[in-house]
């Protein structure tokens, strides 16, 4: 790969990743409502997760999609069901005394299979492939899933720590009943691009 599309690449990688969505937000609830350490795995399974995801959907699931339109609309709806029951789950997590021991952060295989049904992720998935691995060999795609692996991981800590940190001011349950209704209402306004594409 040119050092041009190198770069190129890392800059997307990093601007997608550091962006507001789905994954972002829900790290951010996370951190809020559960702390750093016990969001982790949540951490890793979106990074590992997208990052084995790059590969398979480069090694031959995007042309499953081009072969079977209908699986676009399936995706669809699964996506969108999917998030609005995050969302829900955000918006009725319990207070921060309380959720230490009653609820539990996203585990890891939870956040990479969630990678599949984020609208987000295959957006960022099939733009990175296309444009940044244009050889479309097995070694292209390894590299540019390493490459978001490793811009990635820096970018979704700094959501989690945000929400770690904001939980200082939430220690009111009121104020967490807003921001974790605020987080709800930001997940399911992410479908925006899915219900009505441009």
């Amino acid at each position: 790969m040119h050092y041009e599309l190198l770069s190129a690449l890392v800059l997307f990688a990093f601007a997608s990743s550091a962006t507001p969505g789905p994954n972002n937000l829900m790290l951010m609830a996370s951190g809020a409502n559960y702390g750093f350490a016990r969001s982790i795995p949540h951490m890793l399974g979106i990074s590992i997760g997208f990052a084995l995801m790059i590969i398979l959907v480069g090694a031959g699931l995007a042309q499953i999609f081009e072969a079977y339109p209908i699986s676009h609309t399936v995706l669809k709806t699964v996506s969108v069901i999917y998030l609005s029951y995050l969302a829900w789950k955000i918006a009725t997590a319990a207070p921060i005394k309380k959720s230490a021991g009653e609820g539990r952060p996203m585990t890891f295989l939870q956040a990479a299979a969630f990678q599949w049904v984020n609208p987000k992720t295959w957006a960022m998935a099939l733009t990175a492939l296309s444009v940044y691995a244009p050889s479309q060999t097995l070694a292209a795609f390894a590299l540019v899933a390493v490459i978001f692996g490793t811009v990635n991981l820096p970018a979704i800590t700094f959501w989690t720590i945000l929400g770690q940190q904001m939980a200082r001011i939430l220690t009111n349950p009121r104020r967490l009943t807003i921001f974790n209704w605020t987080m709800a209402g930001l997940l399911i306004a992410s479908l925006y691009p899915v219900l009505w594409p441009g």
